[in-house]
């Protein structure tokens, strides 16, 4: 029985711990997400979302959880809708730990960009590299991401600040062309096409030197662009000629440079050859780009309209819708996938309630059999703890009949009419006692041996363990018709189970040896010994059977 409760116990406490994860282990599965974030972004993603936020307790895990989340949505280029918990992270790592502030002050300003508050983010930025004494690896990130957003408003002079500082701190050959390149954007977004055309003739150079034929095409377009930004338009023309030299007539840039052509066209005057230029422009533009020209025929339109007005004095409608259904068209093209990425945290946070709901399931099932597993727990130690209770019982019992039949055995052997005193009614009383009854109800071998020991003596009653009405008659005549006087006086009052303990008491029997004799509990025989004492009026602390014999019953 014991082993069966110690292991019941173990299940039941097992259930209960499997309920819910323990904070080390949302702590060890977080920082698998976080390793695994170094090589495989998707992976780490599918991790952390197979994780209830909610059941995050400690704020170190929370902030760590949302962080990592938005730091692979901003890795991923994904949506950033439902990371707004990002504040929350940003907000714990601030003075606690430079590194996780700095990065989750950018992925903070990658989700204001997301929502549309740009002058936000621009503005988390400049206060993250505004921050002193930020380790060069650390404030490179910072500045690689303020200056793309920068670029993406066509910032200029705010931006050149920024650029020139990425590109001393970068160390990566590449990634410093990157910022040279991004510096380059800024002065043109400022104005400064002189010095624009100074970075872009050094870039030319060193992707000549290293053979980057493409980078080095790229470069040759955007010098010729800068060109007619600088109103140097017959330079323009002629670097363009060199390319089409060079590359050919068919180069997967000809829709750019005839477009480019057209420009320095209108701004010489030309409006004839700007036509020709931008018609040919836009029939390479359908070749090489097909259904992905959207972008390039928003500037034709707008081209067409200029070209149109110069011809005829007038604009046709029909270019203006086009511009306008251009951009439409990328307005409409931007909120559908706004609308897909919002789509995609929906689903991300209803798989998040679905997993949470399935979790809850198992957890109420496990409760259930927790608490069912409790409940038979306590049932078996209820009922261990009454057959303890009736083992010491009936030890009390056994030995106060072991007591009685040794007390019976060295008493000197006569006969019972010179038997005098309380010995005499011990010993008839106990030739009366139901024994053998009383062991065959609790056949232990304990039991079994005081059979055998006693197995001399006689007297079991049908129905009691004693013949009471001997018993009584025997009172009477031993104490002076104790028994008679006292059911005369007492009948209205006393039971007949009280009047039975009374003169057990009165014959000088304990309460273990009035328990056996009477088939009654020690436990039982205190609270009737109580129910006597208020029926009888005996005070707290007076004796009983004094009292009574103060009261003439003997």
């Amino acid at each position: 029985m014991r082993k069966f409760i110690y292991v019941l116990a173990i299940i039941v406490v097992f259930g209960i711990a499997s309920c819910s994860k323990s904070m080390s282990q949302y702590d060890k599965e977080i920082d698998r997400a976080e390793k695994m974030m170094r090589s495989n972004t998707d992976s780490a993603l599918s991790m952390l979302d197979a994780i209830d936020p909610s059941e995050l307790r400690v704020d170190s895990l929370r902030a760590k959880y949302h962080f990592l989340k938005g730091y692979a949505h901003m890795s991923r280029n994904r949506s950033m809708i439902g990371d707004s918990l990002i504040r929350y992270a940003h907000d714990y790592y601030r003075d606690k730990d430079i590194v996780r502030d700095i990065r989750s002050g950018i992925v903070f300003a990658w989700y204001k960009f997301w929502v549309g508050d740009i002058s936000g983010a621009l503005g988390m930025l400049d206060s993250l590299a505004a921050l002193p004494n930020v380790p060069d690896s650390i404030m490179v990130q910072t500045l690689r991401t303020r200056v793309l957003l920068g670029a993406s408003e066509y910032q200029g002079k705010p931006l050149i600040p920024y650029a020139k500082r990425l590109y001393k701190l970068e160390t990566d050959t590449m990634r410093k062309i990157e910022s040279r390149y991004m510096l380059l954007a800024a002065y043109e977004y400022a104005g400064e096409t002189d010095s624009a055309l100074y970075l872009v003739d050094e870039l030319i150079d060193y992707a000549r030197n290293n053979n980057w034929g493409n980078k080095h095409f790229m470069f040759e377009l955007e010098r010729a662009q800068l060109l007619t930004e600088n109103g140097r338009s017959a330079d323009s023309d002629e670097l363009i000629d060199e390319i089409f030299r060079k590359a050919g007539a068919d180069n997967g840039a000809a829709d750019l440079l005839h477009f480019q052509y057209a420009i320095n066209a209108l701004n010489s005057g030309n409006v004839g050859r700007a036509s020709r230029h931008l018609a040919l422009a836009d029939s390479l533009a359908v070749k090489l780009r097909g259904e992905d020209n959207a972008y390039f025929r928003s500037y034709s339109n707008l081209l067409h309209a200029i070209i149109d007005f110069k011809q005829s004095g007038r604009i046709k409608l029909t270019h203006i819708n086009g511009l306008n259904n251009r951009q439409t068209e990328r307005f409409n093209r931007m909120k559908a996938s706004q609308w897909e990425s919002e789509r995609g945290a929906l689903h991300q946070q209803n798989r998040a309630l679905a997993l949470k709901a399935e979790s809850e399931h198992k957890t109420v099932i496990i409760l259930v059999i927790s608490l069912v597993g409790l409940l038979a727990l306590a049932a078996a130690s209820w009922i261990i703890i009454i057959r303890r209770q009736r083992e010491r019982e009936n030890e009390e019992r056994i030995e106060a009949l072991q007591k009685m039949v040794d007390d019976y055995k060295s008493a000197p052997v006569t006969r019972e009419s010179e038997i005098a005193g309380s010995s005499a009614l011990r010993n008839a009383m106990l030739k009366q006692i139901g024994i053998i009854k009383m062991v065959a109800e609790t056949p232990t071998e304990q039991n079994r041996e005081m059979l055998r020991k006693i197995s001399s003596i006689d007297g079991e009653i049908d129905g009691e363990l004693v013949d009471w009405g001997n018993v009584f008659g025997m009172i009477d005549n031993l104490y002076s018709g104790f028994y008679t006087k006292l059911h005369d006086k007492y009948e209205d009052v006393l039971s007949l189970k009280e009047e039975q303990i009374i003169v057990l008491m009165v014959a000088g029997f304990s309460t273990k040896e009035i328990s056996v004799i009477t088939g009654q509990t020690t436990s039982t025989i205190y609270v009737r010994k109580s129910s006597i004492r208020k029926k009888l009026g005996v005070p707290e602390k007076e004796d009983i059977v004094q009292f009574l014999q103060s009261q003439h019953m003997s």
